[in-house]
């Protein structure tokens, strides 16, 4: 896959950028394909962190029903006391029991047991409670890693799919990708609910985990390749703030629907009412130029002006001809040429970062000590703002500030937390929180930024190479709690340092406010001004000079 290249024939940047304000930057056409791109984006959270919800700790003891052949009369309270030792608080033991003896009850209780041993016969949930993943899998004691190791096994399955689908979008594009991974996700995510096994659990989920990666990153480019350079941001933070709204969506779901089956069912059959995209999903006709298809490109762009009201001139559709050389494009030219291997080193440590702290508090929910779904509708609502305010964030500051700035507040947070004595809970939740807003924020500002930065005919290769970071972190982060045992506060240190050094090595990033979208990779200057811009400039001074004349 590495060693495959691109032969393709590309159009300039500055005609298609012309052929783009014909069609209408973000007009009616463009707001539809982004509000069609933004639907899958709801479920998404419920799939990628729902399943803390299915695995809250409840109280648990060893099964000792052996005892009920010699004293079936017993009550619970007296089954316990009995074959269930206490701890120093005086609490009943969750993980351990006395051995089973071959005693009449009468000695039994007279002489007590002594000899203790793990859980051999599993566990007990005394709570009257809906089924969840931990009751019905025993997701306890020396199995309750297994919750954080099936979230990791989850990120594999995205890390797999940003393998994959990255390079297959720029290879047969956006639209069969796109169109196929919400398909592997609808069918996948509703098999889930049926399984009888938690290893078997964890592998669907893992091929469920693979296509949703393949929606993440094939929305980025259809998003940005359709509308002007001044809407880029807009354009991909709109598809984000329904990614922000999915988290008030898990929010709800979770609280209202207890069962874990029910709860699975919900987050994910409403997938296929998405079928019609089928017919209604377009291509990019940035990608269909550069892959020489300009006749079908051509359609796609008098069928956008057509839904915008606009014309666009027949001389303008003639310019769009392929160049007579042939250039070539390889994902290898990430690696090769200079500029573009700092930008994919620095970026790809920004996205590990972006998801590291990012997954380190979204799964951390339950650790904060206040109501969980309190705290997730919490981490809903700041996402909203947290996306919201990039699209001004941007404009104002550039991205590379911006992108900067965000990843070290996030760290910042974690590292404060970590200072924070326990008993806090909202002292630690309102860190938490604020923590959640820039994670989210700078998710939103790396997924433009790498959009800008990688040239088009390697655009998903290269934001695919950045997902996969990401998708590592997001394997590391969940392993990374499970350093709690050794100190409550190595984890949030671990975030927190990491995100914080992420953030300063952005600053060491081009910035790209205001620039074309990079075509080919033989350039290492990305600051090519859009012609729009230029001209607006042009006019600026023009009117200085006039004004200059009047005085």
């Amino acid at each position: 896959m590495l060693c495959s290249s691109l032969a393709i024939e590309v159009v300039t940047m500055v005609e298609f950028g012309e052929l783009i304000s014909a069609v209408g930057e973000f007009c009616l056409y463009q707001k539809l394909l982004v509000l069609l791109l933004s639907l899958p984006l709801l479920l998404n959270p419920f799939q990628m962190v729902g399943q803390v919800f299915m695995v809250v700790d409840v109280p648990h003891y060893c099964n000792t029903d052996w005892i009920r052949a010699v004293g079936p009369n017993l009550t619970e309270e007296e089954q316990l006391n009995l074959t269930v030792p206490r701890d120093a608080d005086g609490e009943y033991e969750q993980c351990s029991m006395y051995s089973p003896v071959d005693w009449d009850l009468d000695s039994i209780m007279a002489y007590g047991l002594n000899a203790t041993e793990k859980c051999s016969s599993g566990w007990v949930y005394p709570t009257a409670q809906q089924p969840s993943l931990l009751t019905e899998f025993d997701l306890v004691c020396d199995r309750k890693d297994l919750s954080d190791i099936s979230q990791s096994v989850y990120m594999v399955g995205l890390l797999v799919g940003a393998i994959i689908f990255g390079p297959l979008s720029d290879r047969i594009g956006r639209r069969p990708v796109l169109l196929i991974s919400i398909l592997g996700q609808s069918l996948f995510g509703l098999v889930i609910a049926f399984l009888p096994n938690f290893i078997v659990y964890m592998v669907f989920r893992c091929i469920m985990a693979t296509a949703m990666s393949g929606i993440l990153i094939t929305t980025l480019p259809l998003a940005t390749e359709w509308v002007g350079v001044s809407y880029r941001p807009q354009a991909v933070l709109i598809t984000h703030c329904f990614l922000a709204a999915g988290q008030l969506v898990l929010a709800g779901l979770s609280y209202g629907i207890r069962n874990w089956r029910l709860l699975q069912i919900a987050g994910s059959a409403p997938m296929f009412a998405l079928f019609f995209y089928y017919w209604v999903l377009p291509e990019s006709a940035r990608w269909l130029v550069t892959k020489g298809k300009i006749e079908e490109a051509k359609k796609y762009l008098k069928k956008a002006a057509s839904i915008n009201k606009r014309t666009i001139p027949p001389e303008l559709l003639d310019q769009l001809k392929c160049e007579t050389q042939t250039k070539s494009g390889s994902i290898l030219d990430l690696l090769r040429k200079k500029h573009l291997l700092k930008v994919t080193l620095i970026m790809s440590c920004a996205w590990f970062m972006d998801s590291l702290v990012y997954y380190g508090l979204s799964l951390n929910v339950t650790g904060f000590g206040l109501d969980i779904y309190l705290t997730q509708l919490a981490f809903g609502v700041v996402e909203i703002p947290g996306r919201i305010c990039c699209i001004y964030l941007l404009q104002w500051f550039g991205r590379k500030k911006v992108q900067a700035v965000l990843l070290l507040l996030a760290g910042l947070m974690c590292l404060i937390i970590v200072g924070i004595p326990e008993d806090q809970a909202v002292a630690i939740t309102v860190l938490a929180v604020i923590g959640k807003f820039a994670a989210s924020a700078s998710f939103s500002t790396s997924y433009v930024y790498a959009a800008e930065l990688f040239p088009t005919i390697i655009r998903q290769s290269g934001v695919g190479l950045c997902s996969m970071a990401a998708r590592v972190a997001g394997i590391v982060a969940p392993l990374i709690r499970l350093l709690e045992q050794y100190h409550h506060a190595i984890p949030m240190a671990v975030y927190g340092g990491a995100t914080v050094l992420g953030g300063l090595l952005c600053f060491l990033l081009p910035e790209t406010r205001g620039v074309e979208l990079p075509d080919g990779t033989e350039t290492d200057n990305p600051q090519r001004r859009s012609k729009l811009q230029a001209l607006s400039k042009t006019d600026s001074e023009e009117k200085e000079i006039n004004t200059e004349k009047d005085i």
